[in-house]
């Protein structure tokens, strides 16, 4: 049997943060992460939308990138303080990761961690409110999916929080809101979203439904993810079509190891997750390649390859790695792990990628020792 859960109201396209002003409540909570919302005024928007709609509203600012599990225990503190019926948050993947962790601790207080970190193990949510997300870059797609990935600093482990209901019941997707991402970030979580949709095109629980979704996203994101890093309107317009049309598709039916291999970095040493992605999506490829039947034709074929259908399967196969790779370069992402990860740690990482949630996903059974190989190869 298979699944397929999305937000049950998905607003797209310039002016549709005014949608919020259309929203039935009483009290709304807003969480935000750093400055950006409030200094180019989306914050102040929300709020007077929210206020529009005849709501209290209460900000928690400040999110951290990679939130913590300490930032999830004092944003659920201050939602029950305040008591809202609607959770807005904004910004990065990192605000909405962190408001849905929130969600589940202002519902039930006496959940615990290790109960939320077991795949699909949530309590019933929407016992006290609804949520809303509204992203600021084009590459997480969490507005749409049904995971959020939060940091325990103590132990070095990132937790990947899967289950339906943390799906948003809105998702509001205004272009206004990417135009002013520095670059560097538009690459990183452009390449995220790009592995989003690779990976959830050759995942194991892979099927018709979610394939159209991946297909498509991988179109998109590789005619518009060049525009987008040179900050062309239309390419920052079409990247946020193009992630959350791979969010759409990964949410349900899982990644593989390529994020496995990349939730540790983040820990460890604060790597961006979209250039541990991208850094790590074409070895992966060519590791993977053999359980992926007839796949990396459709995907070099997607990202534009000519001649693909007269190719061997071997050729198709390298010639979608070489897409791939070649995006990555055209916008900037490092070659390999060299200036990131430290031989001494090597063990650790691979143990912690074998335990992620998303290896499970994986097209081809691995394990600990042909992680590890992963990784040297790219040191």
């Amino acid at each position: 049997m298979a699944r397929f859960t999305l937000p049950r109201d998905l607003y797209h396209g310039e002016g549709s943060l005014a949608e919020l002003k259309n929203l039935k409540g009483k009290k709304a909570v807003v969480v935000v992460g750093g400055g950006s919302m409030k200094r180019f005024g989306f914050l102040q928007k929300v709020e007077d939308y929210l206020k529009e709609a005849g709501m209290e509203v209460a900000l928690i600012e400040g999110v951290e990138p990679d939130p913590s599990v300490t930032t999830v225990l004092k944003g659920a503190e201050k939602m029950r303080e305040f008591e809202p019926d609607w959770i807005v948050a904004m910004g990065g993947g990192s605000p909405i990761d962190a408001a849905k962790a929130m969600w589940a601790f202002y519902e039930y207080p006496d959940v615990t961690f290790e109960d939320l970190c077991i795949p699909f193990n949530f309590p019933e949510l929407r016992t006290k409110a609804k949520f809303a997300a509204i992203p600021s870059t084009s590459g997480t797609a969490t507005e749409v999916t049904a995971f959020s990935v939060i940091t325990n600093y103590q132990t070095g482990v990132k937790y990947p929080l899967a289950d339906f209901n943390i799906t948003p019941d809105v998702a509001i997707v205004d272009p206004d809101l990417v135009m002013g991402l520095p670059v560097k970030q538009v690459a990183y979580t452009g390449m995220d979203a790009l592995t989003h949709a690779i990976e959830g095109y050759i995942t194991a629980a892979a099927w018709e439904l979610s394939d159209m979704f991946h297909l498509k996203a991988i179109e998109i994101i590789s005619r518009s993810l060049r525009g987008a890093v040179a900050n062309t309107p239309e390419g920052r317009a079409d990247m946020a079509l193009g992630q959350y049309v791979a969010g759409m598709g990964f949410s349900n039916v899982g990644l593989g190891i390529v994020h496995s291999m990349a939730h540790p970095l983040g820990a460890l040493y604060d790597t961006p997750h979209g250039v541990a992605n991208a850094i790590i999506l074409p070895t992966v490829m060519e590791y993977n390649a053999p359980a992926t039947g007839e796949k990396y034709r459709d995907i070099a074929k997607a990202m534009g390859v000519e001649g693909v259908d007269e190719m061997s399967l071997d050729d198709a196969r390298k010639a979608a790695v070489d897409a791939v790779r070649k995006l990555g370069q055209d916008v900037g992402i490092p070659a390999d792990l060299k200036e990131i990860v430290k031989d001494e740690d090597v063990d650790f990482l691979a143990q912690s990628a074998y335990d992620d949630a998303c290896r499970p996903g994986n097209p081809k059974d691995t394990s600990v020792e042909e992680i590890k190989a992963l990784y040297r190869s790219l040191m």
